[in-house]
């Protein structure tokens, strides 16, 4: 499968090393498979609550996948929440303030992924953007066409339609998260449309939660209130911590 969007890079660098933004989901998927006849991948983690079991279990499937480790390393919202004591009980906040945190941007951690694997600096960072994602992001990609060179980003499946990504997943074997079948998409928060389901379907990880947030049980019984009351906020509804 030609890609043009790879030549390029290719072109720019001179080499096969790259990165790839890999979130675990269906676009990411979708970026390893439309460039990995052009690259030698490096794929990189960023997760949002450190050491949960379905997160865990299906990096292991991943990776045999793939053929490669994963970096993994905290997602910048992580960093956040902490820093702003998102859920955060009242008796740890001296110790958030004491500790400071630090808050690491997506470039600070692609950087610390570059220099831990011994990478070129000029190594460019693949990502499942798509065209099909948004307007905005429709515009972004059909004028630099997949490449983004002052950031050093390329999109390799930029072009892809839903049925064409479907269709490489199912003729490559991909396997997708059990995210996909438990929230209809990939976990990528604390808000009520997955703290519900984890609670219910991966009740060790929620407790895993709980440790680094311990005030996420007050999302629930808002929502156990609410059902209550009859006048709930469906699962499904975004509702995501200020």
């Amino acid at each position: 499968m030609t890609n043009s969007v790879c030549e390029v890079v290719r072109a720019a660098t001179g080499h096969d090393k790259a990165l790839l933004s890999f979130s675990l989901g269906k676009d990411s998927w979708a970026a390893w498979l439309s460039a990995r006849d052009y690259f030698d991948f490096t794929p990189y983690y960023l997760y949002l609550v450190p050491g949960l079991e379905f997160v865990q279990d299906y990096i292991g499937y991943a990776e045999q996948k793939l053929g490669k480790h994963i970096v993994q390393l905290p997602h910048p919202a992580f960093y956040r929440w902490i820093n702003n004591a998102t859920y955060q009980a009242p008796e740890r906040l001296r110790t958030i303030l004491a500790v400071g945190w630090p808050s690491y941007d997506y470039e600070d951690l692609r950087g610390a992924v570059i220099e831990d694997a011994g990478l070129p600096d000029d190594v460019w960072t693949a990502t499942g953007v798509r065209a099909a994602d948004s307007p905005m992001r429709r515009a972004s990609l059909i004028k630099n066409q997949g490449v983004n060179g002052n950031r050093k980003y390329f999109y390799p499946c930029w072009d892809w339609k839903k049925e064409q990504l479907l269709d490489e997943l199912k003729r490559a074997d991909v396997k997708l998260p059990i995210d996909y079948k438990v929230f209809g998409r990939s976990f990528d928060g604390l808000d009520l449309r997955f703290l519900v389901k984890i609670k219910e379907h991966f009740p060790r990880d929620y407790r895993t939660i709980l440790d680094w947030f311990p005030l996420v049980d007050m999302e629930i019984a808002r929502y156990e209130f609410a059902q209550r009351q009859g006048i709930a906020r469906l699962a499904g509804e975004r509702h995501r911590p200020v």
